[in-house]
């Protein structure tokens, strides 16, 4: 890959690794649900601007926008929401940690995914080396008996989940046009978690600025502007090299929420995140890149 290329991959990883401190400052005022609302929401908006700001076109069958909206709420909608509500009782590097094995579920469900990309012998073990991991991160809280701490564990592997069903989901419409695709697809995330956070939270009250300032920015640079960048390098770089950004975004999760929000992390959780990193190094192929030159 090119330097450029290198350069936004960091970016893009950076960038994600903030949304989970975003999150952490949101929840101090706002509920999980409105989270997810207003990141989905002002995303969309972003989104549009993108999209008729570089004049592209709007798809216009409407069975298109149904089948785009469902998926922005299993994509977007769902983990948007499950990540915050897990930080009420998780720091925001743990959390993005656990993001990390985004890769590992993927792996798993494109191996059973009708037409999905088989797994390798070496896919497998990273697969198995990284799900190690998470049972590493898991167990202070199962030592201490902290059953909220491992609820907010779960939470995360079902955003995960989540993730790895649309990614496969999503080879269904490579022939729309990704300004579009991320636009209708969070406006439909928007239209579902809007009404709910309604319902469920009441209406939202944020007094402090720190607080309107994370929702713009996790709305505008962390998704809108993020999905713009993501979507014009994937086809370009390979989803092995773009995976990638996962091991920067729980590096500047961690090193945010320690020195901006005090958050603690312990040294086994330290070890729990290298070991995913570990995994997946097997997983991306680059074990047996290493391994191959030697064994040559």
């Amino acid at each position: 890959m090119s330097l450029r290329d290198w350069f936004l991959i960091i970016t893009l990883g950076a960038i994600w690794g903030c949304s989970f401190v975003f999150n952490a400052i949101l929840i101090r005022e706002i509920g999980p649900l409105w989270v997810t609302s207003f990141r989905v929401g002002i995303g969309a908006l972003g989104c549009w601007v993108f999209l008729f700001a570089l004049r592209k076109s709007v798809p216009r069958d409407p069975r298109l926008w149904l089948q785009l909206g469902a998926l922005g709420v299993i994509a977007y909608a769902i983990p948007f929401a499950l990540f915050p509500l897990a930080q009420a009782h998780l720091a925001s590097g743990i959390a993005a940690i656990i993001n990390a094995l985004t890769p590992m579920v993927t792996a798993v469900i494109s191996h059973f995914w009708i037409g999905g990309e088989k797994a390798t012998r070496t896919k497998f073990t990273g697969v198995f080396i990284g799900f190690i991991g998470a049972a590493i991160l898991v167990s202070p809280a199962l030592s201490s008996g902290g059953a909220s701490q491992l609820w907010a564990v779960l939470a995360c592997l079902g955003a995960t989940l989540c993730y790895a069903l649309s990614l496969n989901i999503t080879r269904s419409f490579q022939h729309v046009e990704p300004t579009a695709f991320a636009a209708i697809a969070l406006t439909g995330a928007a239209l579902v978690a809007i009404p709910v956070a309604f319902v469920s939270e009441g209406v939202p009250v944020m007094t402090r600025p720190e607080s309107w300032a994370a929702a713009l920015a996790i709305g505008l640079l962390s998704t809108a502007f993020t999905f713009q960048i993501m979507y014009r390098i994937l086809p370009r770089v390979g989803a092995t090299n773009f995976a990638t950004t996962t091991f920067i975004a729980p590096i500047s999760a961690l090193l945010i929420g320690v020195t901006v929000l005090n958050e603690t992390v312990l040294p086994i959780q330290i070890l729990g995140m290298l070991v995913i990193f570990s995994g997946l190094l097997f997983i991306d192929g680059r074990i047996r890149q290493i391994w191959r030159p030697r064994a040559a």
